[in-house]
């Protein structure tokens, strides 16, 4: 019964394609088995919301009159540093940037309220954004100053690229120390008293697709309220990582980086967030649509809670230290539940990924395909995989003498 995406975007064409969401699914074949199911089923939609630091943006605002060369001087994006030493007028904003006044002292906690990824979201909302650049001047650049106002309808181009986004699983962050700690998993309280995940769980992409048989390199998807594509795999991509018996990575494992046309994304799915003490990163939207080629690839899709387990770690030693002790390994379920049990401690759970919003675009995700205005695409490459001897690596640390 084997499908292609090519049968499946006829069907797709034709108004005739059956597409559910990972949530639906797990009953689904629940009830019918995952063999009819995979018959009866041509696609299966995932999403996931959460903050992902490994995003930004890059943009071409074109030549101002006398032209500038904003490469070898400074350049700010309403007060946050972009990086410019790529030519003349082409800019990159990491989403972490941080104006050069932002409070930084770890003993009075920052609250970082404003950033790289909120300029990303006020241009993406349309409103204009103050640009100041300065520059060394050249004879065919001569200008050595701009102040202006750019708005995102006015530039050549506008392009969300991040280089890790949708980490296939992650860790859970305690601290075991006797003091509040700042992280970029949230506010940890002292002597375990909270435990932070970021995952929608069996919702995730990467979850439905462990061994990236159908995502791949140029999959579309939904990219912060738009379309995007797969770019390559993400920066500290891990497949080799511990397993389950079905394949359900227990580490963090795959990661994509993702490319797509900001002028076509929203505000509502890429939103400028603050961490209080430990700095600003965007809060990212992607959905990516998985093929019912095979039962194999249906089976993959029927993953629950109850399946993914995660590491515990305590972010005030371990974690720092890069020390590989983890406390416990807990489920999805049991995070969502409100409280797991770690050293013989009741632990109350918060998640930085929103379910409800995963939920809603697979869902929009879902109707962009049965509406027709959503095909599949078939992977130009596959992302590497457990074969492929990828692991990631730490820091080879060689120290210099100064």
């Amino acid at each position: 019964m084997a499908k292609t995406v090519a049968e499946i975007n006829e069907k797709i064409k034709a108004g005739k394609a059956v597409v559910v969401t990972a949530e639906e699914i797990i009953e689904i074949a629940r009830e019918k088995g995952t063999k009819k199911a995979a018959q009866e089923i041509d696609v299966v939609t995932t999403g996931t919301f959460g903050p992902m630091c490994s995003s930004g943006a890059y943009f071409n605002i074109g030549h101002s009159k006398p032209k500038i060369k904003l490469g070898g001087g400074k350049t700010y994006l309403n007060d946050v540093p972009a990086y410019a030493a790529f030519a003349a007028v082409d800019l990159f904003l990491g989403a972490n940037a941080l104006p050069d006044d932002d409070p930084r002292n770890r003993n009075h906690p920052g609250e970082f309220n404003y950033g790289g990824g909120h300029v990303i979201e006020e241009l993406v909302a349309g409103k204009d954004i103050r640009l100041i650049a300065t520059a060394y001047g050249t004879d065919c650049y001569p200008r050595k100053r701009l102040a202006t106002w750019i708005n995102i309808k006015d530039l050549n181009e506008a392009v969300l690229f991040n280089m890790r986004n949708a980490y296939q699983n992650y860790n859970v962050a305690i601290n075991g120390s006797n003091k509040t700690i700042y992280t970029y998993l949230g506010i940890l309280k002292p002597n375990l008293g909270n435990a932070n995940f970021c995952s929608a769980g069996q919702l995730s992409p990467l979850l439905n697709d462990p061994y990236y048989k159908t995502i791949g390199i140029g999959t579309k998807i939904f990219l912060g309220g738009g379309t995007g594509l797969i770019a390559w795999q993400g920066t500290q991509h891990d497949p080799a990582g511990l397993r389950t018996p079905s394949g359900v990575p227990k580490r963090g494992a795959g990661t994509l980086a993702v490319i797509g046309d900001l002028k076509q994304m929203s505000p509502k799915w890429l939103v400028g967030t603050s961490m209080l003490g430990y700095g600003v990163t965007l809060t990212v939207g992607v959905g990516i649509p998985i093929p019912i080629l095979s039962e194999e690839i249906l089976q993959y899709t029927t993953v629950t809670d109850a399946d993914i387990l995660a590491p515990v770690i305590d972010y005030s030693d371990a974690y720092p230290q890069r020390k590989p002790d983890i406390l416990a390994e807990v489920s999805y379920a049991e995070l969502k539940s409100g409280q797991i049990k770690i050293q013989s401690k009741k632990v109350p759970t918060a998640s930085l990924s929103s379910y409800p919003k995963a939920v809603e675009i697979a869902n929009t995700l879902k109707q962009w395909i049965l509406s027709g205005q959503f095909l599949l695409t078939e992977p130009v490459a596959p992302l590497p995989g457990v074969e492929s001897g990828i692991s990631f690596k730490p820091l080879n640390e060689r120290p210099i003498e100064e």
